[in-house]
């Protein structure tokens, strides 16, 4: 059953606390291990080490030239899905790709006294490598939301990488959504194999500049070990969802959000912040009467169970405060003034504003990314965009007369700095 807090605000604070911090166990050291060695033997053996890993985790014997998808299995995949999804493949990434492509930075110059220039230049890395999750599940989705800010970005080499099911295949969706989105470079590999192959090329899969996309904790593990040599979006942990709701909130949705977050995985958090007693017995209630004929009832149980939780508060103000404190992937606003309450949220991944607004509108088709900071990032993180895969270069040019104006000053603080190279290369100009 889904617990409840009510009034005790220091309890309330420290299981908020080890609800964020549920991704950082103790069993996470042997699976570092596991995954330092996948890595290391990746960037060694290359395609021999992947095609081992394939068979060993994935239990699909391939050879080299079969881990691409071909142009055949591309074009099958539109006869294998239905009307509907296809539409609404396509609608989703329309709506998604016209809001990102709001968020693209622009190169800009400004001409100040005595000649100087000043300004940054936005240009595409080479090549991305997107992670798609895999294997038992399908997530279309999340290729629509790391490959089209891709495409805006104008990345030259777009690679996708996404574990085989039981079958050997990729789910025919995924394909699509792929190459909706301007993707046709896939290969059938998950994992942190994937991840290490990505990074640090192998004979058949490219060696990119940026990896995006989230995976299970080996997955976010072997991005962990190769950001530096690779940029990453983000360290992904499990989903969750933060609700703060008032006593006009309706139950049934109140519960339903928590839910659909909750069905994602064991670990899932699925928080709910109100100032009604009543609305949080209502919701306790709602969720157990919904977990009843739940299709991933097992998994869901064990998320509301290990991180559900509802805490009554006084106030909205409080509400926000342990919102904060939180800093949730997903936050949802279900009061009457939801604008109001927006001025006291500082740290969240995206924000549901509204009784109608549900997470789920993130998730498919609204145009803000779904791929979000987790476990306490949104402190200091954003949602993966076209920024993502864009770098700015500084441009600057003096002008003689303003070399010459600015010398003595650069030549005073190169000196301090005990670099007298640094000094003569003013000085030599404007003696």
């Amino acid at each position: 059953m889904l617990r409840i807090i009510d009034d005790r605000q220091t309890e309330a604070q420290t299981e908020i606390k080890r609800i964020s911090d549920r991704n950082n166990g103790d069993d996470v050291q042997p699976k570092e291990a596991v995954v330092r060695e996948i890595v290391a033997n990746v960037k060694q053996n290359g395609d021999r080490a992947l095609l081992e890993y394939t068979e060993k985790f994935d239990r699909q014997i391939y050879t080299a030239d079969q881990l691409r998808v071909r142009g055949s299995e591309l074009d099958a995949a539109y006869q294998q899905i239905s009307k509907d999804l296809l539409s609404a493949i396509q609608i989703a990434c329309q709506k998604i790709e016209a809001f990102h492509r709001q968020r693209v930075p622009k190169s800009w110059v400004q001409f100040e006294e005595d000649d100087v220039v000043l300004g940054k230049r936005y240009t595409p890395v080479d090549r991305a490598g997107l992670y798609v999750p895999g294997g038992r599940a399908a997530y279309p989705s999340t290729v629509l939301m790391n490959a089209i800010p891709a495409k805006v970005a104008q990345v030259p080499r777009i690679v996708m990488v996404t574990p085989p099911g039981q079958d050997g295949k990729i789910n025919p969706a995924v394909l699509v959504a792929a190459q909706e989105a301007g993707v046709e470079e896939i290969y059938r590999v998950g994992g942190a194999q994937a991840v290490s192959a990505l990074a640090y090329g192998t004979q058949t899969i490219p060696k990119v500049d940026v990896i995006t996309g989230p995976g299970n904790i080996y997955v976010t593990l072997a991005k962990k070990m190769v950001y530096g040599t690779v940029g990453i979006d983000s360290l992904a942990g499990p989903s969750e969802v933060l609700v703060i709701a008032d006593e006009q909130a309706n139950p049934v949705y109140v519960a339903a959000d928590l839910l659909a977050q909750a069905e994602h995985d064991p670990m899932a958090a699925a928080i709910l912040i109100t100032t009604s007693k009543e609305l949080a017995q209502k919701v306790q209630h709602e969720v157990t009467y919904q977990l009843a004929e739940h299709p991933r009832k097992i998994l869901t149980e064990k998320a509301i169970a290990n991180y559900g939780l509802i805490v009554v508060v006084d106030s909205l103000a409080e509400a926000a405060e342990l919102s904060n404190l939180f800093a949730p992937e997903h936050l949802e606003l279900e009061v009457a003034e939801p604008w109001d309450l927006i001025e006291q949220i500082r740290h969240a991944g995206a924000i549901f504003i509204g009784n109608s607004t549900p997470e789920a509108t993130g998730d498919y088709l609204a145009g803000p990314n779904h791929t979000l900071p987790t476990s306490g990032a949104a402190r200091y993180a954003s949602a993966l965009g076209v920024e993502t895969f864009m770098k700015h270069s500084s441009l600057i040019q003096y002008s003689a007369t303003a070399l010459k104006k600015m010398s003595s000053t650069i030549q005073i603080l190169a000196q301090a700095e005990g670099l007298p190279s640094h000094a003569n290369s003013v000085k030599f100009r404007t003696e």
